[in-house]
């Protein structure tokens, strides 16, 4: 069975979907590995590198994928990579289905089975394949070194000859993976930190990382979470009550990290514009779904602006500002991914199509799109 990696073309992705460390694994599960020249530049991982774990370099992603069982990519296969791939070939990638339709249509259209792996179950046996939560890590501590850069200020608390400078306020908006990373990181560089959360449960991982836990009492609170472990969209008196409650929070911050993302949805507006006239000349918001609409409608994609005083970052694709770490957390989770679809004996490609993380993950399949949350009307 052949696995090709190939360098990633869309812009702005540094990360490669295989690294060094997971092609010598790979290989010692019977496969042959086909890496792209130049797939891991980015990320500063060499094709000598790949070629001493036992990948074969190939000079182009169409030579690369023209005769593979298996297509490693970061992000969704192009047009052009998807005509490349032989009917019967199997892509795993971060496939965007509700943001890009045609990617996925294409796919099933090439006689491709095409899994997302952002849509991994929630469930313990997946833990090591989970690719939001290894991504969502890397931004949630991103976001804070982000901040600290742009701020005018030290974060710790410093007592010195010439008087005492108070530590910074840092309120950090949904307590998932990339919030809790946030929270650590900016308790670690010595902040006072805040956070919220629509789910009730979060509490008690906020105030173990040492922040204050401030949120909306209500009946709602205790049913915001789906069965996926994703939080739930709240109804607009919720919302209405938690914008009042920001209103009077946030004017005490310096630093505002908003994380809130809803699976297949625009993400939540957390920060409106009132709110950031609220705050402080010099102080920081860095939203972490930009990419996504946006936590706070001032927000750029791609940009850090400046409105009434306050900076408000917009850097995409976080995790890739640490492209290194990303790919190797990210290949990993393929590693693991891909484990399951290979014969332990044989080497051969064996898909378990009743597998609770198949079904989970599969978009397309013998040329039809087949994931409930694509075909369901």
């Amino acid at each position: 069975m052949k696995v090709a990696v190939i360098k990633e073309s869309r812009d702005g992705e540094p990360r490669v979907a295989a690294t060094p460390e997971t092609v010598k694994k790979m290989k010692a599960l019977g496969v042959v590995l086909i890496v792209e020249t130049g797939a891991g530049g980015a990320s500063y991982f060499s094709d000598e590198a790949y070629k001493e774990a036992g990948a074969e370099i190939m000079p182009s992603a169409a030579t690369a994928l023209a005769d593979a069982d298996v297509v490693l990519k970061v992000l969704r296969p192009t047009t052009d990579e998807t005509a490349s791939m032989k009917s019967g070939a199997v892509v795993a990638a971060i496939m965007s289905p509700f943001t890009d339709r045609a990617a996925t249509d294409a796919a099933a259209a090439a006689g491709v089975s095409a899994f997302a792996m952002e849509m991994m179950p929630r469930i313990t046996r997946a833990q090591s394949m989970d690719v939001l939560s290894s991504q969502s890590n890397l931004a949630g501590y991103k976001a804070v070194i982000d901040a600290s850069a742009e701020f005018h200020r030290a974060f710790p608390m410093m007592m010195t000859a010439a008087g005492t400078i108070p530590a910074a306020r840092v309120f950090v908006m949904g307590a998932g993976v990339a919030g809790l990373q946030a929270i650590a990181t900016a308790r670690r560089l010595g902040a006072i930190v805040s956070a919220t959360d629509v789910r009730a449960a979060a509490t008690e991982q906020v105030e173990s990382l040492g922040a204050s836990f401030v949120m909306v009492e209500s009946e709602e609170t205790a049913d915001a979470e789906t069965a996926g472990g994703y939080a739930k969209e709240m109804s607009e008196d919720y919302k209405r009550k938690q914008a009042e409650l920001i209103s009077s929070h946030i004017p005490k911050q310096d630093v505002v990290i908003t994380t809130a993302l809803i699976p297949g949805r625009p993400a939540p507006v957390l920060v409106t514009e009132d709110h950031v006239k609220s705050m402080k000349p010099g102080s920081i918001i860095v939203d972490l779904a930009v990419e996504a609409g946006g936590n706070c409608p001032l927000s750029r994609p791609g940009e850090i602006v400046e409105a009434h005083g306050v900076k408000i970052m917009g850097h995409t694709n976080v995790p890739g500002r640490l492209a290194v770490d990303a790919s190797a957390l990210y290949a990993r989770n393929l590693l693991q991914f891909i484990s399951l679809l290979i014969d332990k004996e044989s080497g051969a490609l064996t898909i378990d199509w009743d597998d609770e993380i198949i079904k989970g993950t599969c978009l397309t399949r013998d040329g039809k799109v087949v994931h409930p949350a694509l075909t369901e009307n």
